[in-house]
């Protein structure tokens, strides 16, 4: 069986969107990319902000009411009938549920091949990114870097603490085949 899903898991700037970006550069087919960024970026601005949305704690926590779930669940949705009506798909997600919100993914993606992968970063280099990029409440990448791994299992799992994201892509795309 093909795989038609890539899902990416790991936390705050631990460099899953850059992989992302080479991952569509050096796979032979083209793959669309999704991101749970992208997804909270288009809820409106006051969800950003309410408890029944996503709340992004001072101290880099999140927490996500029954607004969020909902939309959260219809985007999951809509992206594996994309993948069931033939496109090839790479998701860029972080699991704060750990192992519920890959089952989540699975009960969705039930009979698709599905290509498991965790981006691992160590703690304080993830924070460095955090600090740099400027759009990030500072702690979401230390409260989120072993946290998101709890209880998931992968196929391939890289690091970035180390390695180039176009490194990283490549080793993805060997294991694919």
């Amino acid at each position: 069986m093909t795989t038609r899903v890539i899902i990416l898991n790991g936390g705050s700037s631990s460099g899953k969107s850059g992989i992302v970006r080479c991952l569509q550069a050096v796979l032979p087919d083209q793959w669309l990319a999704f991101g749970v960024d992208s997804l909270v970026e288009a809820m409106p601005a006051r969800m950003r902000a309410s408890d029944e949305g996503i709340v992004f704690a001072a101290d880099g926590g999140v927490s996500v009411g029954a607004d969020f779930r909902a939309l959260d669940a219809a985007w999951v949705e809509g992206i594996v009938a994309m993948a069931r009506a033939g496109a090839r798909v790479v998701i860029d997600d972080v699991f704060l549920g750990g192992a519920a919100s890959q089952q989540r993914w699975q009960k969705a993606l039930g009979g698709l091949a599905v290509l498991w992968v965790g981006v691992r970063c160590e703690s304080a280099v993830a924070a460095g990114r955090e600090i740099a990029r400027g759009d990030r409440v500072p702690g979401m990448a230390a409260a989120q870097a072993e946290v998101v791994h709890e209880g998931v299992f992968y196929d391939l799992e890289v690091d970035t603490t180390r390695t180039e994201s176009l490194e990283c892509a490549r080793s993805i795309a060997a294991h694919l085949g």
